[in-house]
């Protein structure tokens, strides 16, 4: 392995065929280049996917209610089904140990006052786990707490742009804001991956929000994620026995499909999951496809550089070569071609994918990249696939009797 002479007849044999020794590098380098430009963009769509889905958490159900339009159970239609924290209590009591997160949430818009500045803003009761659900990013101060629930606190976190409209200068964390008549306190700033519209949103217990409200205790919407662990078919069934209770206790006929909706991200996710399992399979097939061209091609051109040195091979046993000397001669080239090839394949792949970058997130990929442990593996097996390339032809042809060797044309 380590024979200066023999290195020094292996690289003079690929200078004196150049033509040859491109032809079988080129092989291994594009079944390389494919396969990692391929993977990489598959791996661009994931992310795109991925990204998709991040403006919320992923794991949402989100249960709201209408009006009636079917009579049932003795009541009329055209009734006005609300929500009250008895419901929401009752959800997420039913099936417990599958809540991740939860929340109520009572929505309203106020006008909202800081010093001479005012406009109007959602104000979104809820408890201290929608900054979960919501995906927030705490920028200054806190959330709102559970004793800020209990003791139904005046106290408010906003949104990135609601300081920016209303609090120009100075830490906004401790001022007061005039909302609806009533003094809330500034506890927290947030930001939200959402946009403008999600970070022009004003958070308050939800407990006080209801006090504000004369007293109520409604809600608009319950906000449940889901244990991450559960898949999509378990997380949509859950959906469906969540929907399942809140129309028996609220007295809705199960047709009825004004009165209670369930939007389960599950059936998205199930969807995409699909899809993005498609065509991983697709990509995989394709790469797993290049890469096996790639392998016969070297198989191939290795046959003929053994064809084409079977007198050379008939000279060496002549004057005394053993088959295993010309067997590990000619293995040794067949890795060195192929592992300079791999190199060189690897190497414009990934600058390839780095090239591309985020030039491409108008068509759905985003970050296009390839794993090293992927990369390595495919490499791996087309270096081991060359050094069988090559054993077989070479082993084959050292067999074979010094005259008629020599006869070969």
């Amino acid at each position: 392995m380590f024979d200066l002479d023999r290195w020094q007849e292996i690289f003079s044999s690929i200078r004196s065929n150049v033509l040859r020794t491109v032809l079988s590098g080129f092989t291994v380098a594009l079944g390389l280049y494919i396969f990692i430009v391929l993977f990489g963009i598959g791996n661009g769509l994931q992310n795109a996917f991925q990204q998709g889905f991040t403006r919320d958490a992923q794991n949402l159900i989100t249960i709201f209610t209408g009006r009636t339009n079917i009579a049932y159970g003795g009541l009329q239609a055209d009734r006005n089904i609300t929500l009250n924290n008895s419901d929401y209590e009752a959800l997420i009591k039913s099936q417990p140990e599958k809540v991740q997160y939860s929340t109520p949430r009572y929505s309203t818009n106020f006008l909202v006052k800081y010093g001479k500045e005012s406009g109007s803003y959602q104000i979104s009761g809820a408890n201290d786990e929608e900054a979960f659900i919501e995906n927030r990013k705490l920028m200054n101060g806190r959330f709102i707490s559970k004793r800020d629930i209990e003791n139904n606190q005046y106290v408010a976190v906003i949104g990135r742009m609601v300081q920016r409209d209303l609090i120009k200068n100075g830490d906004p964390v401790g001022k007061d804001l005039e909302i609806n008549g009533s003094i809330f306190k500034v506890i927290g700033v947030f930001s939200d991956d959402g946009g403008d519209w999600d970070e022009r949103m004003i958070s308050v217990p939800v407990s006080t929000l209801q006090q504000v409200k004369k007293g109520s205790d409604t809600i608009n919407t319950v906000f449940i994620a889901y244990d991450e662990k559960m898949q999509p078919d378990q997380a949509i069934k859950y959906g469906k026995d969540l929907e399942r209770e809140l129309r028996a206790r609220k007295k809705v006929s199960p047709d009825d499909q004004n009165a209670v909706g369930v939007n389960n991200r599950a059936e998205g996710l199930q969807d995409s999951f699909t899809f993005l399992f498609v065509i991983t399979i697709i990509v995989g097939f394709i790469g797993m496809g290049t890469l096996l061209a790639g392998i016969i091609g070297i198989s191939n051109i290795m046959v003929y550089i053994v064809k084409e040195r079977t007198k050379e091979i008939g000279v060496r046993k002549a004057i005394g070569a053993k088959p295993r000397s010309i067997v590990a001669l000619i293995m040794q080239e067949s890795i060195v071609i192929t592992v300079i090839s791999g190199f060189v394949g690897v190497g414009v792949g990934v600058l390839t994918l780095e090239l591309i970058g985020d030039s491409l997130e108008k068509y759905f990929i985003k970050d296009p990249s390839v794993g090293w442990g992927l990369i390595f593996a495919a490499f791996i097996s087309l270096v081991i696939s060359g050094l069988i390339a090559g054993f077989i032809p070479a082993y084959r042809a050292s067999r074979i009797r010094p005259i008629e060797a020599l006869r070969t044309e």
